[in-house]
């Protein structure tokens, strides 16, 4: 759930990567990082384990300004992507604004993609959100893999679905930059649906992904 503090003219956004293990969420946000650095002065935190890319979360801060003086924060979680993990799953879900679901491309990961999709709406329910008020984006990542669904079968896949459908090598920051803006664009829609900002705050949807694109030194990854 989006944080607005009225008083310190601040919104705080939170957005989750999820999905199955190893499939890139780590990586994700670390190129994001990359790409970002001298934009927002923010550090990224991760805490590894030796079963799994993260145990608890991967946590990266971004904030900036708008004309008017209010402050955008957003924060960055990933999630552990082991079933023995799923509590803390839930929990970083909590209050979650927007989701990117990063799936692996390779068809031996189908399974997995489908269970932890599934997972992933469980998990939403059992917080009390509504899939459909959340941003939710899909990103196909490792598409360098042999092995790999085609192109034809991820736009046939993104077609019987209503969330975007984004492809991506995030080793190699391809698709890293569009997936994150996909989800800021799509979460920051929902919220406008359901709070006004632009009439509350003066802080409009162009305004935002214009202050989005900033972030990556003005022209996207």
């Amino acid at each position: 759930m989006v944080y607005i503090d009225i008083q310190h003219r601040e919104v705080t956004l939170k957005l989750v990567y999820y999905g199955p293990a190893l499939s890139g969420k780590t990586t994700n946000l670390q190129q994001l990082h990359e790409l970002m650095v001298g934009s927002t002065g923010s550090e990224l935190i991760t805490l590894d384990t030796r079963d799994d890319r993260t145990l608890f979360f991967d946590l990266l801060p971004l904030h900036f300004e708008t004309e008017g003086g209010f402050k955008i924060r957003m924060k960055l979680f990933t999630v552990p992507g082991q079933v023995i993990h799923n509590t803390t799953r839930k929990i970083v879900l909590q209050g979650a604004d927007g989701v990117a679901f990063i799936a692996d491309s390779r068809v031996s990961h189908t399974r997995g993609n489908n269970e932890s999709f599934a997972n992933l709406k469980q998990n939403l329910r059992e917080n009390g959100i509504d899939m459909d008020d959340v941003g939710v984006v899909i990103q196909f990542n490792k598409r360098d893999l042999p092995g790999i669904r085609s192109d034809a079968e991820v736009k046939r896949i993104a077609s019987k679905g209503k969330e975007p459908v984004y492809t991506a090598v995030a080793i190699e920051s391809l698709g890293v930059a569009e997936t994150f803006k996909g989800l800021a664009d799509l979460s920051w829609r929902k919220l406008e649906r359901k709070f006004n900002f632009s009439e509350r705050f003066g802080v409009t949807h162009q305004h935002f992904m214009d202050k989005i694109d900033e972030l990556f030194g003005g022209g996207g990854g």
